[in-house]
């Protein structure tokens, strides 16, 4: 709690000399983690010319995450809390508050951008009911970092290498696949892999193409095996306090600002995959992001379809017992948006 009140008064003493003269309502927006670059490239440009854009007057004071000391699963408590009036959220590591979330995106459900995406706007409007209800807060995006894939500082052919190693996990349900493949998984936040990947305390870490790239995880790793076992989604979620400050006419201009700014992050999500894979591993195509010369590992067909049996065997069963835990209708809602998308119902 005092961690939250520094952080609170931080940001208020802040935003008074932020922000713009005049403005009606000042927003404080914790961002990305500052080491995903391209994408706090995105999200300072979009908040800092949001007022202009949307013709909605506000001040703006943006800041990374990490720069403000926030912890990644800390964020939906400091978001009801008020200590922000948007944050930009880190779904998997946020569920652990509520299990019902990670629904969104679990581990082996949707492992390419085209499938997760019909799965994130068949959840879209009860993860944002069940948001406003809890934590009192409201989705403005919902969109993904990229394939989430492995970067291993030791030998990694196929997913038979993993058992006994250590590697980064962020969500329970990748915890769990981590563990049906004999794997311990150690949570981690984003910030903290680069040195747990130098110093050994992991032996791998999972992350996208462009963030690992951006992150330097390249410079502490030798293999990379380009098996995607989720998306991991984002969003970015306003106080539902701070949203009714606004209009009726000024929230619809702001929602619509945002959109532009989730299909922006879903494109740059899809199009710097590929690009971001060649320069990690040393190919020619490299261009718009940093060139290192990791080992590229061919993915095996029987280890895709393993991700899949993983999620239907194990994953699916351990959320339902989990969520439905919390709340017994979890598993109807889940199968009749995500799993109707995916084809796949939790029994």
């Amino acid at each position: 709690m005092k961690h939250f009140l520094l952080c609170a008064g931080a940001l208020a003493a802040l935003t008074v000399g932020s922000a713009g003269a005049g403005a009606e309502t000042a927003l404080r927006v914790a961002g990305n983690f500052s080491q995903n670059t391209k994408q706090v490239a995105i999200e300072r440009a979009f908040f800092e010319g949001l007022g202009a854009a949307a013709g909605v007057p506000i001040g703006m004071n943006y800041n990374p995450m990490d720069v403000v000391g926030v912890k990644a699963p800390d964020a939906l408590r400091m978001l009801r809390g008020g200590s922000f009036d948007v944050m930009s959220v880190q779904i998997g590591m946020a569920s652990r508050d509520d299990p019902f979330f990670e629904g969104i995106d679990l581990i082996g459900v949707s492992t390419d951008m085209g499938a997760l995406r019909k799965a994130v706007d068949a959840y879209r409007e009860a993860f944002d009911a069940r948001l406003q209800e809890k934590f009192n807060a409201k989705v403005l995006t919902l969109w993904p970092f990229g394939p989430q894939v492995f970067y291993c500082n030791s030998p990694v052919k196929t997913l038979d290498d993993l058992k006994g190693l250590k590697v980064r996990s962020f969500t329970p349900s990748m915890s769990a696949m981590l563990e049906h493949f004999g794997a311990t998984p150690v949570t981690l936040q984003f910030s903290e892999v680069y040195p747990a990947l130098q110093r050994g305390v992991v032996a791998c870490g999972v992350t996208s193409p462009t963030s690992g790239n951006t992150g330097n995880w390249p410079e502490v790793t030798s293999h990379f095996l380009p098996l995607s076992v989720s998306g991991s989604v984002q969003g970015h979620f306003i106080n539902l306090d701070t949203w009714k400050k606004f209009s009726p006419d000024e929230q619809a201009k702001l929602a619509a600002a945002f959109r532009t700014l989730e299909d922006q992050l879903w494109d740059f999500a899809i199009t710097s995959n590929d690009e971001a894979v060649a320069c990690n591993t040393g190919g020619q195509s490299c261009t718009n992001h940093k060139k290192f010369s990791m080992q590229l590992v061919e993915i095996a067909p029987a280890d895709q379809a393993r991700i899949k049996e993983a999620a239907e065997k194990v994953v699916l069963p351990i959320w339902r017992d989990t969520c439905n835990a919390v709340d017994p209708k979890c598993t109807a809602t889940w199968n009749d948006t995500v799993g109707k998308a995916a084809g796949l119902a939790i029994h």
